[in-house]
């Protein structure tokens, strides 16, 4: 029984080189390193927008309480001078409530981009991470026979398409 050196071993033996120089060079150690740093800048970009929506329900607090003593005011007002006391609350509420609107708007805008951004990454990771099972699971079920077939198969569509 003699052994030979067909294509099949040599690219067998090439992909083992090649998959032990990669663990050598500890590239999934860089992979992993890497998802777990966009990890940790999507955790702070949301910390960073629950912070910014905290301090926007922080000033909506402070204006409707403004809005609150401005009412009072007015009542007091009222008394002596109540159309005067009916335009400055109102002047006061509409650009609280403008106020209130552009960044309750911006807080949500950037909640929502932070969404997107992270349900966009975890799908290409779940893609990511179907492929190379579907590859492992090729892998394994890649026998000769199999092969064999395939080679075959090759060998047929190149004849009847180049000659």
């Amino acid at each position: 029984m003699s052994f030979t050196f067909d294509a099949t071993f040599v690219a067998l033996l090439a992909l083992a080189l090649f998959l032990a120089l990669l663990v050598w060079l500890k590239v999934p150690t860089m992979i992993l390193s890497a998802l777990d740093a966009r990890s940790q800048a999507i955790a702070k970009e949301l910390h960073e927008a629950r912070r910014m929506r905290e301090e926007a329900e922080k000033l909506l607090a402070e204006y409707q309480a403004k809005h609150a003593q401005a009412e009072a005011e007015a009542k007091a007002i009222v008394e002596t001078a109540k159309e005067q006391a009916a335009a400055v609350a109102e002047e006061t509420r509409q650009s609280m409530m403008a106020a209130m609107a552009r960044r309750e708007k911006q807080v949500d805008d950037r909640i929502a981009n932070a969404e997107t951004k992270a349900v966009d990454e975890v799908r290409a990771a779940a893609a990511e991470a179907a492929i190379a099972a579907a590859e492992r699971m090729i892998r394994e079920r890649m026998n000769d026979a199999t092969q064999a077939a395939l080679v075959e198969e090759g060998v047929g569509e190149m004849k009847r398409k180049f000659g």
